[in-house]
């Protein structure tokens, strides 16, 4: 079996094994105890936050423990914002935030905070001009993840950290993704990252306070992590978290350098092998191991299940492969093709050999879908019928793809200059028909009320 998802949890490096395995056996005591075996504990719990500042690039009294990473966003911007209240209740985050941050924000929002979200480019970056528009006198805090969970674009950090310094704002910064790779550049004020993301235990995350920003713990408090994190510290997972995370960035440059060798080719390689395919995120500015791209008329779920028969375990922010029925929000903030959307997120170790045996497997379990779901067999020829000028196809109640297959299947039967509406309930029509327009050089009219849903309306320019 080839794991291929390493961004939703990266396999336990065996480094992290060991120290967990030995930790169980010195670690088991309560580290605020006087006797024995409580200093012993105390003494591994002090090395094990030494080591994670060493690699955060921070001092040791800045860093508490937290359950999860979640727990960690959750809570940081929970006690920034409680912590300059006084300043105001404006609060700053990105469009393709990771959903622990949207949801903290939703929060705010609803108890009488307001929320600016910044747009994202085609490529999923910030543009860190326009965090600095945002800013305002009221702004207690501004959010930027370090790199993107979905399509592996690094954001600009150390651009948005001196805006926000220049204005007095601290920034917050989810480094879930990258902490493995590297440190985080910039002068950022709080930080957030998640062990199960660089081969760590999951159960553990890590949130950073630099000295000298507000902040007020929310919630019920004890004496435990400096009162920001309540609750027995899992001594274990935390010992076997700081060695995995020393034991990754000691191999982190050239495992970096091989995994970018991989993921090149993938990108490079799909879209010749698989007709109609849009690569999306930063081709340049990304991480290491992160790859995604999208099919056209392709059920992102059955595409996956192929997949996972030929044993490849991926992910999809397509909408018809979640419980929502809506695209992922990063792709919908990017406005790319959402349908048949696939991430590889590649483990330290990836074989070559596995990345072949992909790129072998992909065009028949595409081509497979497509031919189950009646796509059409050559997406680029348009047949020149003529009929009406204006055409509509009803796809109410059917699921991505099938709405854009269907428009696929009529642009022909209109003249060039006629149009095409198509009538669609699934909210992914939204996304994918614009990216269908953008990928077949037809234009897209725009989004009009219909009794149901909406109509999208397509005019045939080629």
């Amino acid at each position: 079996m080839s794991y291929f998802d390493a961004a939703s949890g990266a396999p336990l490096h065996p480094v992290a094994r060991q120290a967990l395995m030995a930790s169980l056996d010195e670690g088991w005591a309560d580290p605020a105890r006087l006797y024995r075996e409580g200093r012993r504990a105390r003494l591994l719990l002090d090395a094990a936050r030494e080591a994670a500042a060493e690699a955060v690039g921070c001092r040791a009294d800045e860093l508490v423990f937290t359950p999860s990473g979640t727990r960690a966003v959750h809570s940081g911007i929970a006690g920034a914002l409680a912590g300059r209240r006084r300043v105001g209740r404006h609060l700053i985050v990105s469009a393709v935030e990771h959903s622990s941050a949207l949801h903290a924000a939703e929060v705010h929002q609803a108890d009488g905070g307001s929320v600016t979200e910044v747009a994202v480019e085609r490529t999923g970056a910030v543009n860190p001009s326009g965090y600095a528009e945002a800013l305002r006198p009221d702004t207690a805090l501004a959010c930027l993840q370090s790199a993107n969970h979905e399509v592996g674009t690094v954001q600009p950090v150390a651009e948005v950290a001196e805006a926000c310094r220049a204005a007095g704002v601290p920034l917050l910064v989810d480094a879930a993704q990258s902490l493995g790779w590297g440190p985080v550049e910039g002068d950022w004020s709080l930080l957030a990252a998640s062990a199960h993301k660089w081969g760590g235990p999951s159960g553990v995350g890590l949130l950073v306070v630099r000295k000298g920003v507000r902040f007020a713990p929310q919630g019920p408090r004890d004496e435990r992590e400096m009162g920001r994190a309540a609750g027995f510290e899992n001594l274990p997972a935390i010992v076997a978290a700081a060695a995995s995370l020393r034991a990754v960035r000691a191999e982190a440059a050239e495992e970096a350098a091989r995994l970018r060798e991989l993921t090149e080719r993938i990108r490079v390689r799909v879209p010749r092998l698989v007709p109609d395919v849009e690569v999306v995120g930063d081709p340049e500015r990304r991480l290491p191991g992160i790859v995604t791209f999208s099919c056209l008329y392709v059920d992102g779920e059955t595409l996956l299940h192929e997949l996972d028969r030929a044993d490849f375990s991926v992910s999809s922010g397509s909408s018809c492969t979640s419980s929502t029925l809506t695209p992922s929000h990063v792709l919908r903030a990017m406005g790319v093709l959402s349908e048949g959307n696939i991430r590889l997120s590649l483990p330290p170790g990836t074989r070559e050999e596995d990345v072949e045996r992909f790129l072998a497997v992909l065009p028949e379990a595409v081509a497979g879908v497509r031919e189950k779901l009646g796509a059409p067999v050559s997406a680029g020829d348009v047949p020149t019928r003529e009929r009406d000028e204006a055409l509509v196809v009803d796809a109410l109640g059917r699921r991505c793809p099938i709405p854009v297959i269907e428009l696929a299947k009529v642009i022909g039967d209109v003249p060039v200059g006629g149009t095409v509406r198509v009538l669609s309930d699934d909210e992914a029509a939204r996304l994918d028909i614009p990216a269908w327009c953008e990928m077949r050089g037809q234009e897209y009219v725009g989004e009009e009320p219909a009794e149901r849903g909406s109509a999208y309306v397509v005019r045939r320019v080629s």
